[in-house]
């Protein structure tokens, strides 16, 4: 009885702390691993560029600029569908877009918040100014 007793103790544990979560966890809209932030004036100069030309809204040099990010990583704070965009740094030497985009949030011209990243969407660094 004893064992069966101990085994429902330490279930319920499990069971409480696994609704519960850890004490430390993260509002629901901001996801473990938020992204460190970079400033503006550490973005290599083609993210420079790029930011620039989101804030003027464009021309783009690329087809696939402006289009919806689907966040489908989860690395970025959530949004509703169509929220997030993302636009390509040019990456000198690259045949092809590269891995370096920025990806933004909100309205297009005055997006809440742009983040960079240089490792195609493995990891984002929000941009400050």
């Amino acid at each position: 009885m004893r064992g069966v007793a101990a085994k429902f103790a330490l279930t319920s544990i499990l069971f409480v702390a696994a609704l519960t979560g850890p004490t430390n966890a993260r509002t629901p809209v901001e996801p473990a691993g938020t992204p460190d932030s970079i400033s503006l004036i550490e973005l290599p100069r083609q993210g420079r560029e790029t930011y620039e030309l989101i804030r003027q809204g464009g021309p783009f040099p690329y087809s696939k600029d402006g289009t919806v990010f689907g966040n489908r990583e989860r690395l970025l704070p959530r949004g509703t569908r169509g929220y997030y965009r993302e636009y390509t740094v040019k990456t000198p030497g690259s045949r092809d877009r590269g891995a370096r985009r920025i990806v933004c949030g909100g309205p297009v011209r005055t997006p809440h918040a742009c983040y960079y990243t240089a490792d195609h969407y493995a990891s984002f660094r929000k941009i400050v100014e």
